[in-house]
């Protein structure tokens, strides 16, 4: 059984998403049985070509990806070349590191209170250095140019890119090649930058080109803060998706392939620019020159990152006081008093939403788990290592952008006659849900001392109870905390319980991102904090329980 684990898990990633670009390519070429078109015919790129809007959606899809993708990599890297190892890059790491599992669509919420014109922002300057009694009338939030919606972007993914980097330093041995720079002149952070941020930049790689791909086709984060008029390009795909007029799916599925076209374009940008900047360094580490701006760089670094912990973690804040606030006029900071009137309105609704959440999550992760541990245990026992082209395949899922295979994914279910529901849903999750898990597992099992399997042998136990009552609760913690990146991951969906449910499935996310359309900023307080709760729990307890259980154990929870 252990053996055919590998190839279910890849199944299980994998097929979703070949069926769902096939799906996407049915009806992108005017063949869609459901609405009595049969293909092959180009309409459906005609009346793409048609849309007015097309060129501004491309462009802000193309525009944010690739600048929210930058400037994230750019503050990661300085902070990382400036700060790494010193007091004040422990503390940007504990401050960033639990914002990971916070859902990009809260962060988004939480971002918009800050900055729209009557945010937090506004209000704590107001009026002593604005004169601003009223709101101004500026579009700050949804802004033509998507600079909020790249705000949003990069304060999620500066986290996710930073702990990426934290984890292949481990293998690139910093220090000593920082130690050898500076006894030659260098100054830090370009020491850092010609001696270690190749080696790493090999190592985050392919994390990077996930965040291009996720950032170009991202929809909840563009519903909240990015442009309508036109929207970005996923957005519009799934207005075209959900439209009750069948044919506008033909439009839909030939602007998923679009979408899918402009990532791979994008990717293939990106991947010219590194060999570009490949070249220029080489350039400048034979120039010799030992680095003249390092201190501002150091600082105006520490400053952004700093700025991206802060907005999130204020962002949150103005969740909770927005959920519990009565009547709050500009431009008081707080509310003239606080209530439960939200909490009793929504509270039973978003409880349940939560349940439903947690059992799509539960189950998708709980698949995710049995299988990730079938495949490091089978890789154990075989002696045969995750290659190259495996790491791509797991990759694979996240790098192909979820409006180009999940709108076709639901036009083949409801082809087949499959019914939407929760089953659909949870095995839509299970496609992203592994990726994450498999990498969060994968580091800690493999470094897991194999001396106690020769130990546990040579009392007589087979490879089973070693796995069970050896290696599991030696791993714990890892594996606890792998469920937490599961669960946050599945929290966090949207565009998969959206198409893939029909609408019959609601998540926190789901309920938060429709309240975005009617602007009640108590109502998407409760619903936004529930979400980030549901994310942050599980980590929370994945640090309690080994310290719980293994109490007289030091070792097996330090």
């Amino acid at each position: 059984m252990l053996r055919f684990l590998p190839a279910l898990t890849l199944l299980a990633m994998l097929g979703p998403v070949i069926a769902g670009l096939w799906g996407t390519a049915l009806p992108a070429f005017g063949h869609l049985p459901a609405a009595g078109l049969t293909g092959p015919s180009l309409d459906p790129f005609r009346g793409l070509f048609g849309w007015a809007g097309l060129g501004a959606a491309v462009r802000l899809s193309v525009m944010t990806g690739l600048i929210a993708t930058s400037v994230s990599l750019a503050i990661v890297v300085f902070i990382t070349a400036g700060w790494s190892g010193t007091r004040s890059f422990r503390m940007l790491e504990r401050m960033l590191s639990p914002l990971l599992s916070v859902p990009h669509a809260a962060a988004a919420f939480g971002l918009a209170f800050l900055i729209a014109p009557s945010g937090w922002v506004a209000r704590l300057l107001s009026p002593a250095l604005t004169g601003w009694d009223r709101p101004p009338d500026l579009l700050i939030v949804q802004d033509p140019l998507g600079l909020a919606m790249i705000a949003g972007l990069v304060v999620k993914e500066v986290p996710f890119l930073l702990l990426m980097t934290i984890a292949a330093m481990g293998q690139a041995q910093p220090r000593r090649s920082l130690l050898v720079a500076q006894s030659l002149g260098y100054g830090r952070l370009t020491g850092w930058l010609k001696t270690v941020f190749p080696r790493v930049y090999t190592q985050i790689r392919l994390p990077v080109y996930v965040v291009i791909a996720y950032s170009m086709s991202i929809v909840d984060v563009a519903v909240i803060l990015g442009p309508s008029t036109p929207p970005t390009l996923s957005v519009q795909i799934v207005k075209w998706m959900s439209d009750p007029d069948l044919s506008m799916r033909l439009t839909g599925a030939a602007a998923a392939l679009l979408q899918l076209a402009l990532v791979i374009g994008a990717l293939g940008f990106w991947w010219c620019g590194e060999r570009i900047v490949a070249r220029l360094g080489d350039r400048w580490i034979m120039s010799g020159r030992r680095g003249q701006f390092d201190a501002p760089i150091r600082i105006f670094s520490l400053g952004l990152g700093s700025i991206s912990a802060v907005a999130i973690l204020f962002g949150l804040a103005g969740l909770a006081v927005w959920s519990f606030a009565a009547f709050w006029s500009f431009p008081n900071v707080l509310p003239d008093s606080f209530t439960l009137r939200t909490w009793d309105r929504h509270g039973p609704d978003a409880i349940a939403t939560l349940g439903e959440t947690f059992f799509v999550a539960g189950i998708a992760v709980l698949l995710a788990l049995v299988l990730v541990l079938g495949c490091l245990e089978a890789e154990h026992r075989s002696g045969r290592g995750l290659t190259r082209r495996g790491l791509w395949l797991l990759y694979l899922p996240l790098l192909v952008p979820q409006t180009a295979f999940l709108p076709g994914l639901q036009t083949l279910l409801l082809n087949l006659g499959a019914d939407v529901g929760r089953l659909p849903v949870i095995f839509a999750h299970l496609v992203f849900v592994l990726p994450y898990v498999f990498l969060s597992l994968g580091d800690p099992w493999r470094s897991w001392d194999v001396r106690y399997t020769t130990v546990a042998g040579a009392l007589g136990a087979r490879p089973r109870t070693v796995f069970w009552r050896v290696r599991v609760p030696m791993l714990l913690r890892p594996i606890l905390t792998a469920t937490a990146v599961g669960i946050a991951v599945s929290v966090g969906q949207y565009l998969a319980t959206l198409l893939i449910g029909g609408g019959r499935v609601s998540t926190l996310t789901t309920e938060a991102v429709a309240l975005a359309s009617g602007g009640d900023r108590r109502a998407i307080g409760v619903y936004g904090l529930m979400q980030t709760l549901a994310a942050l729990v599980p980590f929370t307890l994945a640090l309690i329980i080994p310290t719980i259980l293994w109490r007289n154990r030091r070792g097996l929870h330090d």
